[in-house]
């Protein structure tokens, strides 16, 4: 690891430390992966909203990363409600396969649900962020327990490509760019990608398999019957033209935000926009 590299790692773990730490359980799902979920209460003093919100992270991240550090938690908890987030196989805290069958935001929508019904709540908040959006989108159609849905870092391509936009980033080519040995042979558009899994010490192989087995197979958006907002960053390639998502599920909202595909990590605004909307 570069010198810088280890610098934000220790910057990171510091945030980490001086964050509110989660009560941390895992379940077996049926193919008997592990998966990680994280669980904080609402803040003491403050009326409770029996609704839990549940976080879904991106790519490369985990929860903690994605929703713990840059406060996302900590301003829900705030607000009354209990939060939990869960770690997408192949990240975080869940179990790891260099096997590509394994993975798939199907399967991750699939495990997401294992862990809502285990809070014992017959309704939740739902939001998801880059590959947890697909995650969350798929979790919630046709699914009426979703109550309030937040998809960000997403756009035309979950309609026009049927899941991540993998017009911006061909996932074969990311798959490559995660493990080679060669930092020659790292593309531009994946190599800040490749150098935040190695500064989180993600499973490289594991993440890999899940970019072969990105999802494209679509997502019945007329079945989401959840109150929906869209947010993206005015300048991601990720999640361009995300009024095509928003204008194709009934009643979604659109919310736009200055930046790239880091907002969920670094903009005020984008989390600004998932408190108030889920906490209204």
């Amino acid at each position: 690891m570069t010198d810088d590299r280890a610098t934000a790692r220790l910057r990171l773990e510091a945030a980490i430390a001086a964050a509110s730490p989660p009560h941390t359980a895992t379940v077996v799902v049926e193919d008997g992966t592990t998966i990680a979920y994280h669980r904080w209460e609402p803040d003491a003093g403050v009326d409770a909203d029996p609704v839990p919100v549940v976080l879904q992270h991106g790519f490369t991240a985990d929860t903690l990363v994605d929703w713990l550090v840059p406060g996302t938690v900590a301003a829900l908890t705030a607000a009354g409600r209990r939060v939990v987030g869960v770690d997408a196989r192949g990240h975080g805290r869940s179990g790891k396969s260099p096997d590509a069958t394994r993975y798939g935001e199907r399967r991750m929508a699939a495990d997401l649900l294992a862990v809502t019904a285990l809070l014992g709540a017959p309704t939740v908040d739902l939001a998801g962020y880059s590959m947890g959006a697909v995650i969350a989108l798929l979790a919630a159609a046709g699914q009426p327990a979703v109550r309030r849905l937040v998809v960000g870092g997403v756009g035309a391509g979950i309609v026009e490509v049927g899941g991540v936009d993998t017009r911006a980033l061909p996932s074969d080519r990311l798959a490559r760019a995660l493990l080679t040995e060669d930092p020659g042979d790292v593309p531009p558009e994946a190599a800040g990608m490749r150098a935040f899994a190695e500064m989180l010490g993600d499973d490289l192989p594991s993440l890999a398999a899940q970019a072969r087995a990105v999802h494209r197979d679509g997502i019945d958006l007329a079945a989401i019957t959840a109150e929906t907002l869209v947010v993206a960053g005015d300048a991601d390639p990720l999640a361009e033209r995300p009024h095509v998502l928003a204008d194709a599920i009934t009643g979604a909202r659109l919310h736009l935000v200055a930046g790239g595909h880091d907002v969920v990590g670094t903009s005020p605004q984008f989390r600004s926009a998932v408190v108030g909307f889920l906490t209204r």
